[in-house]
């Protein structure tokens, strides 16, 4: 099931066109990586698709509901979530605090946070799911970044999302880290149907987790498809990989 599709997205800021033109879809349980060298677009198309920019033309379909004059936070309540590349939590509360904020926010109670013990159980699952249980009584400004970073993916899962968008994942994370994250990221989302888009620059992570790739250069979709498909593509090797960076 295609949880969302974008068609004839622009944005300009100025003079700059800094999408033009862009269409995709994401479907339940799939992992698509969107690339690109830096200024390729695809940090607007981010904003455009989670309402932090509205779109100078194009459309976004959310489940098959128009969503690109609802604001962020509609589109959050409707179930668009995202992680930022700087992993972002609130250092003074513990991990489960974190999570059970989240919780809250996506059921739109935030006021009603009198009890510690409030949606306790539910925290503690999501951190279960993400190996971060243990963690749960900790604050998180004394967390190790590999860990934060998990944790922050249990935030996230804290919104109840349908659609995650994940800017820059792994970024600042050791190898062995990063893959640990995006096959826990895989395992999560096809388990619960969640559509995952997320950005990277690290190509090991790309063609090896990606289900589908779509590549930006200058504001523009200059390729789409399967990780071997985009690998293979000339165009793609030219502006972006180049001929030495993809490795059979």
């Amino acid at each position: 099931m295609t949880v969302l599709a974008a068609s004839g997205l622009r944005k300009a800021f100025g003079g700059v066109q800094a999408v033009d033109g862009v269409g995709f879809s994401v479907a339940a349980g799939e992992l698509l990586a969107m690339i690109g060298p830096n200024g390729a677009g695809k940090t607007t198309c981010f904003n455009l698709v989670n309402g932090q920019l509205q779109a100078d033309a194009g459309e976004i379909s959310f489940e098959g509901r128009r969503i690109e004059r609802l604001s962020a936070r509609a589109r959050f309540r409707l179930g668009l979530g995202r992680s930022f590349q700087v992993a972002a939590t609130f250092g003074s509360m513990t991990v489960q605090e974190n999570v059970q904020v989240a919780l809250h926010s996506s059921a739109g109670d935030l006021r009603s946070m009198i009890s510690p013990l409030a949606r306790a159980a539910e925290a503690i699952r999501l951190l279960q799911e993400t190996g971060t249980a243990a963690l749960a009584a900790r604050q998180c400004a004394e967390l190790a970044y590999g860990d934060l970073k998990r944790v922050e993916f249990a935030v996230a899962l804290g919104g109840r999302p349908r659609l995650l968008l994940m800017d820059e994942p792994t970024a600042g994370m050791a190898a062995a880290e990063r893959h640990e994250l995006m096959e826990l990221v895989r395992r999560i989302s096809s388990a619960q149907g969640i559509a995952v888009i997320f950005t990277e620059h690290d190509m090991d992570i790309v063609f090896r987790h990606a289900d589908r790739v779509i590549v930006l250069a200058e504001g523009c979709l200059i390729a789409q498809g399967t990780p071997a498909e985009v690998r293979a593509d000339a165009r793609v090797r030219r502006v972006y990989l180049g001929e030495d960076s993809i490795h059979a």
